[in-house]
């Protein structure tokens, strides 16, 4: 006999927290890779994705406010702010039948012009990374994240020719 699973009650378990870890680590990845290669205003992350940026502003209309400095870099603060957390809560909820694994964590940067890194990352849930970058990406405030991936990615590419060549050179 199965018993419901009750998250408040659940016990914190180490490989499980690993395992999620790793997961966030990989989608953030995936998500630099794709910043790389897709102009951000051309990028779909989700079937859905209008529907989310139309919730979003709707539902955070401060967000939408010219110059956009809430969705350019998040204030952690007013999303774990009593209001935040009930108003991202039924933000979340809408989504429980509509996006594969909406509730899991994600990996964002807290500053869309800058690259993922230990002081420009927190943990979010998957409907609010979406709800983010869709609207990041549409307002052209993740064009910098793009051209800076970019740039990492030729770096990379240059290097490994270099260590190619070495390679070549040394094994004659």
């Amino acid at each position: 006999m199965t018993t419901k699973f009750d998250p408040n009650n659940a016990q914190n378990l180490v490989e499980i927290e690993k395992q999620f870890a790793v997961k966030a680590v990989e989608q953030a990845q995936t998500y630099w890779n794709l910043l790389e290669k897709v102009n951000p205003r051309d990028l779909r992350l989700t079937k859905i994705d209008d529907e989310i940026y139309e919730h979003t502003m709707s539902a955070f209309p401060e967000l939408a406010q010219e110059p956009y400095e809430k969705l350019t870099v998040l204030d952690e603060e007013w999303m774990k702010s009593q209001d935040g957390k009930e108003r991202w809560r039924k933000f979340i909820q809408a989504y429980e039948d509509k996006i594969k694994d909406y509730n899991f964590g994600s990996l964002i940067r807290t500053d869309a012009r800058d690259e993922y890194g230990e002081r420009n990352t927190i943990f979010v849930t998957r409907i609010q990374f979406y709800a983010f970058e869709i609207a990041r990406n549409r307002l052209g405030l993740n064009d910098r994240a793009h051209e800076i991936a970019k740039v990492e990615a030729e770096k990379e590419k240059a290097k490994k020719e270099k260590e190619k060549a070495k390679k070549k050179t040394n094994g004659k």
